[in-house]
């Protein structure tokens, strides 16, 4: 049974700090989705990917291609077709605890500059921890990556 780890992004922006827990994962040995709702945020993410330093390149590739259930990231607004060992959301992207369950770890990653985009993974926490989930709140808020807050689950 897996976790969710909730990644509140104060000082680091989303094109940093997905690759750092990309590059986690895949070390980790996990095959990992990222779900967006918008594929053109997903397509620029894309782009960021390969733009980074050769030596930390990421294998990745956006969902639509004949290749997706071999990718170790897949870029997704839909379907996980690469059968990955973890999810990571983005831009409140739903993630339901069925999908936390089946995973090592579900990751959602949010804008904690945006009041919305608070709100909502507020919403998502309560119904992924009422549903039984463990989760874990991350914040950066310090400079630094720190737990601020567990719930142990069912």
């Amino acid at each position: 049974m897996g976790e969710a780890y909730f990644y509140h992004l104060t000082r680091t922006p989303l094109e940093v700090t997905l690759p750092m827990l990309l590059g986690r994962a895949l070390q980790a040995g996990w095959r990992v989705a990222v779900r967006g709702e918008d594929p053109g945020r997903l397509d620029w993410l894309d782009q960021k990917l390969w733009l980074g330093r050769e030596e930390e390149f990421l294998p990745h590739g956006v969902a639509g291609g004949e290749h997706d259930a071999l990718q170790p990231v897949l870029l997704t607004p839909g379907p996980l077709a690469n059968d990955p060992t973890c999810l990571m959301t983005i831009d409140g992207a739903a993630l339901t605890s069925e999908e936390v369950q089946k995973m090592e770890r579900a990751c959602v990653l949010f804008d904690g500059t945006d009041p919305e985009a608070i709100q909502t993974a507020r919403i998502q926490w309560k119904s992924l921890t009422d549903s039984g989930c463990a989760a874990k709140y991350w914040s950066e808020e310090s400079g630094r990556w720190e737990m601020k807050a567990e719930s142990a689950g069912r």
